[in-house]
């Protein structure tokens, strides 16, 4: 037989509370509505059924076996029409219990730590799965709902229109060299000088071997790079072992600051990445990207 269309979940919550109650003014008060409201549901309920569910008795409504049937049955339906809301957003990514944030390796250094603290205490129930990569390789899991957000670099190649962007802070680009280098106690370089020399860079698809790109092109010369690495923390040690320079953006000051240094470029090699969290527009509501977002507004600010 076909549902009658006048039997709803709504008018079955609205049963169960009276059964549970044995009252309309406590079913009522539970449900933050009127008597009125509730008798009429219970009334609309048996019209869907064709069948009486309770028997008048003075002003009082008495379950008949066909209400005890029913309650029973609800209760099983409703709460899997709950669980079946929940799992939906939970595969949607709505309200889930794990948070898939991906980042660059340079952020692990401050930012990340600081921001996913901030979620944890807005939103302590939440597990957090951090996943690392490249500007191309977190776009394309963010597009392929792999990820529920993204600290990237905010630059053309990252804008989409099925995307937002909030931006973070912006960042400028360094010679790293090891403490011994000749250009360690320089207060800038002209990157120009360092055409004979060896380089380490990031694989592409990283923010910081484009832009290393970018800065050698307006210093004149294509880089001698004796190896290309997969993470900037191998970078790094790379550099301060003196294996060869790199350029790399300031906020990595703070890993082997005893071993290597940051080197300001001169004016004319001068560049900045800007940092932001990408999102895909569809999520904008959901509670969990909403607390991370809180706290990317305040580390803006403090930046």
């Amino acid at each position: 037989m076909q549902i009658d269309e006048e039997l709803t979940l709504k008018k079955l919550e609205i049963f169960l509370a009276f059964m549970r109650s044995g009252n309309l003014a406590r079913a009522a008060s539970e449900l933050n509505t009127s008597n009125v409201s509730v008798h009429r549901a219970i009334h609309s309920l048996e019209n869907a059924l064709r069948c009486p569910l309770f028997k008048h008795q003075g002003r009082n409504l008495i379950p008949l076996e066909s209400a005890y049937v029913l309650e029973e049955k609800a209760q099983k339906l409703i709460q899997d029409a709950q669980d079946m809301v929940r799992l939906a957003r939970e595969a949607a990514g709505f309200s889930a219990e794990r948070f898939k944030l991906g980042s660059l390796y340079s952020l692990t250094v401050k930012t990340v730590p600081q921001l996913i603290m901030g979620l944890k205490l807005r939103r302590s129930e939440l597990n957090i799965d951090l996943i690392l990569g490249s500007n191309v390789d977190l776009m394309y899991k963010l597009k392929n709902m792999e990820l529920d957000a993204i600290l990237i670099a905010l630059d053309d190649s990252v804008s989409d229109p099925d995307c937002e962007q909030l931006p973070l802070f912006s960042d400028d680009i360094f010679l790293a060299a090891p403490n011994d280098s000749p250009f360690a106690e320089h207060t800038d370089v002209d990157l120009a000088a360092l055409a004979d020399d060896t380089f380490i860079t990031l694989t592409q698809g990283y923010a910081t071997f484009r832009d290393g790109e970018r800065v050698f092109e307006q210093a004149g010369f294509e880089p001698k790079v004796a190896m290309q690495v997969k993470d900037i923390f191998t970078l790094l040690s790379m550099v301060s072992s003196g294996v060869g320079y790199a350029l790399l953006p300031g906020r990595v000051a703070a890993v082997y600051e005893n071993r290597m240094k940051l080197i300001p470029l001169q004016a004319k090699y001068q560049m900045q990445q800007h940092i932001g969290v990408v999102f895909l527009k569809t999520r904008e509501r959901d509670p969990n990207l909403l607390a991370l977002l809180a706290e990317c507004r305040m580390y803006s600010r403090q930046a």
